[in-house]
């Protein structure tokens, strides 16, 4: 049977909540046959990647999907590109802020997401929730770690049959009260958008060709 690990972090940047784990936790245990394995990861530089490759230890998933807030999108956004560099507009939830430094010294410049990321897309769409292929993750720990998931994934032999990538989701209703003219997603749209996801993810072992991607 598929098995799909997908994780989400926890609050940061001084909100009381985080959207990105709470939608992971609405959706269903069991997504196109495929078993799904929840798991909530610290917004920390190093600690993210370490928590997320325990979990593939421990599992052994087919596919792996990070989740990550992006506050001030207006999709769901797939991410396509992850880039080998950490550096911190804010502090994680450590105090660590770093600059201009590889996440791994050793990793290529950048990894792409080997997910069906426009069928991925497509499905979120069709479930009446707006999505787009991102071609950022930033720098950031949501980069950080899904750049870890992928490094290990092209240099690990015990992760080469796994599939990875990250999905961000923009804030909730209640996170924007105090911030005018941003936009937001509810709860359950962005649970039902992330269900349609893995949906794709689990059923196409290609990804389709259309056009995914933002218009800014």
């Amino acid at each position: 049977m598929t098995k799909v690990l997908i994780t989400g972090f926890d609050p940061f940047g001084g909100e009381a909540i985080n959207p990105a784990f709470e939608a992971v936790k609405k959706i269903p245990e069991t997504i196109a046959g495929a078993t799904i394995v929840k798991v909530e990861v610290p917004t920390v530089f190093g600690a993210a990647i370490d928590t997320v490759v325990a979990a593939m230890t421990e599992h052994n998933p087919d596919i792996v999907i990070c989740v990550g807030q992006a506050g001030g999108r207006f999709e769901m956004t797939p991410e396509r590109v992850a880039i080998n560099v950490d550096d911190a507009r804010i502090a994680d939830n450590k105090g660590n802020q770093p600059l201009n430094v590889p996440v791994y010294a050793d990793g290529a410049a950048a990894y792409f997401s080997n997910l069906p990321v426009k069928a991925m897309v497509e499905a979120m769409k069709a479930a009446g929730v707006p999505a787009a292929l991102s071609n950022t993750a930033g720098t950031f720990v949501c980069n950080h770690i899904m750049y870890g998931v992928l490094y290990h994934i092209n240099t690990n032999p015990a992760f080469a049959h796994m599939k990875g990538g990250f999905i961000h989701v923009p804030f909730l209703p209640e996170q924007v009260l105090t911030k005018p003219n941003t936009p937001s997603l509810s709860l359950e749209q962005m649970a039902t958008a992330l269900t349609a996801a893995v949906e794709a993810a689990v059923e196409n072992t290609e990804d389709i060709n259309v056009v995914a991607g933002q218009t800014h």
